[in-house]
């Protein structure tokens, strides 16, 4: 079964470059170039993955996801030209699941759309098979299982964890990470993100997946990368 798509991008090039693009990897795009075409889209059909982007005439992409969010909580990539982080983290706190600078390449949006669909069914207690047995997010209890065995995450870890996953092999800022998991702004004072983060390490060891390895970018904040198994 295809994944449907519903994209949102007023720049008539771009939009079908990026609608060419995904119907060739096999999804089912409904295109559109306006943020009234798109709710209209929404309210009609169901969609496994939103591509918005903010600057859309008329109803703009962070509008568009308000009321979204409001109905359903379907995985959501804006795209903006607005790099600066605060723009980003804005998006983040009006519900978004990722959000891309323009301009970007196409093998960035391919992983960037893989990684959040594939975090949607992790989310939604899909089993990752790794050599060393069973790895699960379980949504509804908010914690990770591993072989059976359950990490007694608390509800910051299981969301520092989430997050992470969702953005596997990219460095997260600290200012960013705490707006998304810790729903504060970063102060260079603040430890809290530090000590979840060292609870989290211990309780990935605890059940055995420390494969799933926590790292620190000087300067930056935190990655996630999954190392070779034993």
């Amino acid at each position: 079964m295809s994944t449907s798509l519903l994209l949102a991008e007023d720049d008539p090039r771009l939009r079908q470059d990026l609608e060419r693009h995904f119907l060739n990897r096999g999804f089912r795009v409904h295109a559109c170039a306006t943020g009234a075409q798109a709710l209209n889209a929404i309210q009609q059909s169901r969609f496994e993955l939103l591509l918005l982007d903010i600057m859309l005439p008329g109803i703009d992409g962070l509008s568009l996801l308000d009321e979204l969010r409001r109905q359903q909580a379907v995985p959501v990539m804006l795209m903006s030209a607005l790099g600066a982080e605060q723009d980003r983290i804005t998006g983040f706190t009006r519900g978004a699941d990722d959000y891309l600078p323009k301009p970007f390449s196409l093998a960035e949006l391919d992983a960037r759309a893989d990684a959040l669909l594939r975090r949607v069914a992790f989310d939604r207690g899909t089993a990752l098979r790794a050599d060393v047995g069973e790895l699960m997010l379980d949504q509804d209890r908010q914690d990770l299982i591993h072989n059976g065995k359950s990490a007694g995450l608390t509800a910051s870890e299981f969301r520092l964890l989430a997050t992470l996953l969702a953005h596997p092999g990219e460095a997260l800022s600290k200012p960013f990470l705490y707006q998304t998991v810790l729903h504060r702004a970063y102060t260079r004072l603040d430890r809290g993100l530090d000590v979840h983060v060292c609870n989290l390490r211990r309780k990935l060891a605890d059940i055995a997946a420390q494969h799933l390895q926590i790292q620190a970018v000087r300067g930056q904040g935190y990655i996630l990368v999954e190392a070779d198994q034993a």
